[in-house]
């Protein structure tokens, strides 16, 4: 009789997330953290980094519309794109299905989620070759930081990072997001990953108020992820100048973001907006 073996994500001291495994592909501790990739009965393969669930076959797409197609209908004109973070090429495969888009900077610290990424997610990964792609195997905060003394500004950041531990804890405050500000041009838009509602509201208020004291428009829109924290996850959006609700209708061959799934994804619920306005970050 095959074993039982089940993989126990502690998404918070209170709640677990548990997968069967069928069969553990690969694992590693990089220079970074702990690297597994696993075949699962429920949602195919699953990568983790440090135990937590980074992507898996059959809901990476929720996530990987959300947090690309929204800034890039957001802003005007979009040439110029980079993703601090996504190793495994899910952003941008997304990007790059937007024909305006020039180049797509890909920044990320730890190479090997990008190899594990090219040989057990293909279909993440299938456009890191792409030549409008540039691979930058560099820590995201210095090079967010050099970008802001270039004089060719960024068009859209997205930080598509980890959990606010290990070598993301810097993408979430203040400093950094006054280097992406400074790195974006003039209708620049950065829209970062910021956390489950239900379980870490006290994320989003923090990364909220720490692009409000950078930005003068700030956002926070929502989807479902399934295999994240509580299952419902949340983005923030900051912006130089443009606004959701003037964003670019445009055509796209997705599987959950369309232009009417964007724009209700900002209708915050009153729990939520409230949760905003105690922490004096609403508007």
């Amino acid at each position: 009789m095959a074993a039982d073996i089940w993989f126990t994500e502690r998404q918070t001291s209170d709640v677990t997330l548990g997968l069967r495994v069928r069969e553990v592909l690969w694992q590693e501790e990089t220079p970074y953290q702990h690297l597994m990739v696993a075949e699962t009965a429920a949602y195919g393969r699953l990568l983790t980094l440090d135990g937590a669930v980074q992507t898996t076959e059959r809901d990476e797409f929720f996530y990987h519309e959300m947090i690309a197609h929204v800034p890039l209908t957001v802003h005007p004109r979009p040439r110029r794109v980079a993703v601090v973070g996504g190793g495994d090429g899910g952003v941008i495969r997304e990007i790059l299905r937007h024909p305006e888009v020039g180049v797509a900077h890909l920044v990320e610290i730890d190479g090997r989620v990008m190899e594990a990424g090219r040989r057990f997610f293909p279909q993440l990964s299938a456009e890191l070759d792409n030549p409008r792609a540039e691979i930058h195997l560099v820590d995201g905060i210095q090079w967010m930081r050099e970008q802001g003394l270039q004089d060719a500004k960024l068009d859209v950041v997205i930080v598509d990072s980890t959990d606010p531990v290990g070598p993301a804890t810097g993408l979430f405050g203040e400093v950094f997001y006054r280097s992406v500000h400074d790195a974006l041009g003039p209708d620049g838009v950065l829209v970062a990953q910021t956390e489950s509602p239900m379980l870490q509201p006290h994320l989003i208020q923090q990364a909220q108020a720490a692009m409000r004291a950078v930005f003068p428009h700030v956002y926070l829109y929502l989807a479902p992820v399934p295999t994240y924290p509580s299952g419902w996850w949340s983005f923030s959006l900051a912006s130089k100048g443009p606004r959701p609700e003037n964003a670019r209708a445009v055509r796209l061959p997705t599987r959950y973001w369309t232009p009417a799934i964007q724009q209700a994804a900002f209708v915050l619920p009153p729990f939520l907006a409230r949760l905003l306005s105690q922490a004096g970050v609403a508007g």
